[in-house]
């Protein structure tokens, strides 16, 4: 039987919203809210469904390249937003101009996203969301073409900054009239005349308010895609499961490639242990997927050279939660999403987060437990070279000796040493040129 992934692209975006919301709560729900806006901005204006759909990817995923900052930037100083907010004139602020005048993440993000092809027009979007209008001048930017999409989303995103998301659905009204003000009196300088207008406009229906704030934004986004979503087969979904491993692992240049040869690994031993193509095929996606998580662990403590304390493990131990958590919103990746969040499962019941053990604790979660050690003690982190092939067995025997692996997955690695390690490193090898590449592009 032919069996076939159909997982809808929508969903999967969702995702990597929800999942960037872990980083900060400055920037909980401010993806989504974006999207809203400027969706709604196009709405107003009669902008196409497909316009339209392209736009809420562009909000969902505007800040996509801030993650990948934190080694040769110091990360998106998300501190910003908070000077920006206690500013009494928003755009004369010092800190807000040095954040968007740089574009620096937003062409991260350009370079990041427009490798998954459907995405080839919201990374264009996406690349020039911080480009003001400038009384016409921001119809070009360095010698390219900005688009309308490009200056709603800088809009939208402005209006998001602007709103003070802690009050009441009732009390969002309040707000209105002071952020029309401060939009107004940009047209211009930051935005066109036609962008201002058309927000006014919206901004007098108290419904586009309360959707900014409703619980059910997720919903309402949802429904505005409808007739244009994607639905995403297995080549596709690899593709945009690569494209998430990279926004997670190219925080630092020592997880760059950790996603990718833990993929490699946990597909090679899959075949091995004689599961089937597709199951094969699952099983690579999860590898991708399966740190999605760790967005909520502080780069700091993932690098950190000593022991963990006890505070800073629990908040490791949070990470596999919020892979699961994440991926439990989409139809089609109900194995995957158990497979990629027990990978600290111990077959002894004495992992994390959900000590499932024995049976319950499916081969293929088995098999991403050992290619996750098997990749990370082979690979060099900032406190330790990696451990070479004798000394990395020596630790996994030890471990399923222990109850923590399983042994029947450990000998079929010892067995098939060399052959996996060398599709480990190739994997890795590759993603390292990618990684090395996308700053030298961007330097």
């Amino acid at each position: 039987m032919n069996v076939e992934l159909n997982v809808p692209l929508f969903d999967m975006v969702m995702c990597l919203s929800d999942a960037m919301d872990l980083v900060s709560p400055i920037v909980t729900g401010h993806h989504k809210r974006v999207a809203y806006i400027a969706s709604s901005i196009g709405k107003e204006l009669g902008l196409s469904k497909e316009d339209e759909k392209d736009l809420i990817i562009a909000g969902a995923l505007h800040d996509a390249g801030a993650f990948s900052l934190n080694e040769r930037m110091d990360s998106l100083n998300w501190n910003i937003a908070d000077e920006v907010y206690e500013e009494t004139e928003f755009f004369t602020s010092a800190p807000f101009y040095e954040y968007a005048g740089t574009i620096s993440h937003a062409e991260l993000g350009y370079y990041l996203i427009k490798k998954f092809n459907p995405f080839i027009r919201i990374a264009e979007i996406i690349r020039y969301h911080h480009v003001p209008w400038d009384n016409g001048k921001g119809r070009y930017f360095k010698g390219k073409e900005v688009s309308l999409s490009s200056h709603i989303l800088h809009l939208a995103d402005v209006i998001d900054l602007l709103t003070n998301k802690d009050k009441s659905e009732e009390d969002i009204l309040s707000q209105s009239s002071e952020i029309s003000e401060k939009i107004l009196k940009e047209v211009g300088e930051n935005f066109s005349l036609e962008l201002v207008e058309t927000f006014l406009s919206l901004a007098k229906k108290e419904a586009f308010w309360f959707g900014l704030v409703s619980p059910g934004i997720d919903r309402t986004l949802s429904k505005r895609v409808e007739g244009v979503n994607l639905v995403l087969n297995y080549e596709g979904l690899l593709s945009l499961a690569n494209l998430f491993s990279q926004i997670i692992d190219f925080r630092n240049r020592f997880t760059a490639t950790h996603s990718s040869g833990v993929a490699a690994s946990a597909g090679v031993l899959a075949d091995l242990v004689g599961l089937s193509e597709f199951k094969c095929r699952q099983i690579k996606i999860a590898g991708y997927l399966h740190d999605l998580g760790k967005l909520a662990v502080p780069p700091e403590i993932l690098n950190k050279g000593g022991k963990l304390t006890r505070k800073e493990f629990d908040i490791i131990k949070r990470h596999p939660f919020y892979t699961y958590k994440i991926l439990d919103r989409v139809k089609g990746l109900e194995e995957i999403k158990i497979w990629a969040s027990y990978h600290h499962e111990r077959v002894d019941g004495q992992g994390y987060p959900f000590h499932t053990k024995g049976e319950n604790l499916p081969i293929e979660a088995r098999i991403m437990a050992v290619a996750d050690v098997f990749t990370a003690i082979t690979e060099d982190r900032p406190y330790r070279k990696g451990m070479n092939l004798q000394k990395a067995l020596s630790i996994l025997e030890e471990m399923s000796s222990d109850g923590a692996l399983d042994k029947e997955v450990v000998a079929i690695l010892k067995d098939n040493l060399e052959e996996i390690d060398g599709f480990r490193v190739k994997a890795q090898t590759i993603k390292a040129a990618e990684y090395e590449s996308f700053w030298h592009q961007l330097e």
